[in-house]
């Protein structure tokens, strides 16, 4: 294996991988890196999950680094609405990733850096373009806008790097790809990335590089070997079903299950959250600040599953991701081994699972022959219990209807606007002439559901007014004894520590029912008069549902 510091690359550089804890570089790093650091045109293709983003950030990083010097004090000039170097992607997310390891690896050279992705604010685009930055990463679509409105100038550009090209070239971007490097200096050097190479990118590669340093690591659409890949053939309507079994054990720590569509993707996230399992989803119609908000709770733990189309498949660069469950098999077989390669990345292994139904044999045969290998059976999958928990309180579709229908019944003449309306119903009008009794609310038994309830007041179509959402927080924060007496102690479900975080202040604790995992808080450990839990610790514990169907864990006892 090669090192890192065999690689020439500058000593700040050298000390920000180490600092990563990355001391040896992978194969294709070992090739592309000496490559693009002597200047000379690349053309690489390799497995996804293999490194390729550092093959061309450290090189671009080193120009800048041999640009300031030794003494990485003075500033570097730069022209205004440009950039030194060039990175273009086919998706938001691997832009956003893209420029994230840009500063990881880059934190002792401070470089500029700017991200010019659609579904974000153009005129802020913009205004990080006024004084020029070091290394731009763009989406073709919207980099094109700013060309066209003079907020971006390429003429000072001599490094691009086209990354994950064979996907660019799928979404219809090549033309403006095209467009885009036409624009750059020609004396650029020009790197071409690719996990696989069909014939159209052959001959945009030669058309856009000069006499380029191939560098092909493995065949063609083959997985890793460290992912682990199976399969299920299972029923549509039954998938499901399956998808919770597979989801509940322990050792499913972080999964990300993709679909075929956009609307299923959102259908599936809503069934997970009825059996109190959240996820986090990503797609097209969702805006910039929801996918990157899908991320980042992805990223931090928040939530243990990711629902994502293929328009993620190659954005979403995070660790620890133990399984990818194919909930849908992909139309195009190519993407299958992109969506498998979210897991088993930087050296770990993982597993790929694949529920298909009878209507999928025909593009299970076209992965199979795309991966040269067959995929063996799962095994059977052990049946959890599962508990249906209510968390939706909006108004049913009827009550939504039956709203909308009656909005203008009682809308008050213009003629008579500003005196006293006079209800034409003459039941309405009884109610409206008689005088109230009292002004408290009248009790549960009497209208038929609790109006300080959400959920009751939902149920009727209802919204609550904020007195009540009030009274009912208040209810909801007072000590156990003054609520209902099934919130005291030992009366709700037993589970033990799956585990804690002392430092933050919230783990989780398992069911021995088998049902989702619950939360807990350090809080409700200090009124139980404990002030650490070990894993494995066995309690007593009340279930309360909290905002967005959460379950938390109150009223701990020691088991």
């Amino acid at each position: 294996m090669t090192q890192f510091s065999d690689l020439g690359l500058a000593e700040p550089i050298l000390h920000a991988v180490a600092r990563e804890g990355y001391n040896q570089a992978t194969p294709v790093q070992g090739q592309v890196i000496p490559a693009m650091r002597d200047g000379r045109d690349v053309l690489g293709i390799a497995q996804t999950g293999t490194g390729k983003t550092a093959a061309f950030v450290l090189p671009l990083l080193n120009a800048l680094a041999l640009e300031k010097g030794d003494a990485h004090k003075a500033p570097v000039p730069r022209r205004p609405k440009t950039a030194k170097a060039l990175i273009l992607v086919p998706t938001r997310e691997l832009a956003q990733q893209i420029a994230i390891a840009v500063k990881t690896y880059g934190r002792n050279l401070k470089p500029v850096v700017a991200i010019i992705v659609g579904g974000a604010s153009a005129s802020v685009q913009a205004k990080t373009m006024a004084a020029g930055v070091d290394i731009l990463v763009a989406t073709p679509g919207r980099l094109e806008d700013h060309m066209r409105s003079g907020n971006v100038r390429l003429h000072a550009t001599d490094q691009i790097v086209l990354d994950e090209a064979d996907q660019m070239l799928d979404m219809g971007f090549i033309p403006a790809v095209r467009r885009i490097v036409d624009a750059v200096s020609n004396t650029r050097q020009t790197v071409l990335l690719s996990a696989t190479m069909p014939k159209p990118l052959e001959l945009l590669a030669r058309d856009l590089q000069d006499q380029p340093e191939r560098i092909s690591l493995a065949p063609q659409s083959k997985p890793i070997d460290r992912i682990q890949q199976s399969l299920l053939h299972v029923p549509a309507p039954k998938k499901r079903e399956v998808l919770l079994d597979l989801l509940a054990p322990r050792e499913v720590e972080r999964a990300i299950v993709f679909t075929r569509t956009k609307h299923g993707a959102d259908k599936l996230a809503k069934f997970l959250k009825s059996y109190g399992l959240m996820s986090a989803v990503i797609h097209g119609n969702r805006s910039q600040r929801q996918r990157e908000q899908a991320l980042q709770s992805f990223r931090k733990g928040n939530v243990k599953v990711l629902i994502a189309t293929d328009i993620a498949a190659r954005g979403i660069d995070i660790d620890g991701v133990s399984h990818v469950v194919n909930y849908e098999l992909p139309n195009v077989p190519e993407a299958y081994v992109h969506r498998i390669g979210r897991t088993a990345r930087a050296g770990a292994a993982g597993q790929a699972i694949s529920l298909v139904d009878t209507a999928e044999r025909k593009l299970l045969r076209d992965i199979e022959r795309i991966i040269k290998q067959a995929i063996p059976e799962h095994g059977t999958v052990e049946p959890t219990e599962r508990v249906k928990v209510e968390v939706s309180t909006s108004p049913t579709p009827a009550a939504k209807a039956d709203r909308k229908k009656n909005r203008h019944r009682d809308r008050p003449d213009p003629k008579t606007k500003g005196k006293r309306r006079v209800p034409t119903d003459p039941d309405r009008a009884e109610q409206h002439t008689a005088k109230s009794p009292s002004k408290k609310r009248k009790p549960a038994e009497e209208v038929g559901f609790d109006p300080l309830n959400p959920s009751e007041v939902a149920a009727q179509g209802k919204k609550p007014n904020r007195k009540a959402r009030r009274s009912a927080k208040n209810e909801a924060d007072q000590p156990s004894a003054h609520r209902s007496e099934g919130r005291r102690s030992g009366n709700g479900a037993r589970g033990a520590v799956q585990w804690f975080n002392n430092r933050k202040g919230y783990g989780f604790l398992s069911q021995d029912n088998g049902g989702p995992d619950v939360f807990v808080h350090i809080s409700s450990l200090e009124k139980a008069g404990l002030k650490a839990v070990n894993e494995g610790q066995a309690f007593h514990y009340d279930l309360v549902e909290e905002k967005r169907g959460k379950l938390s864990a109150v009223n701990l006892k020691a088991a």
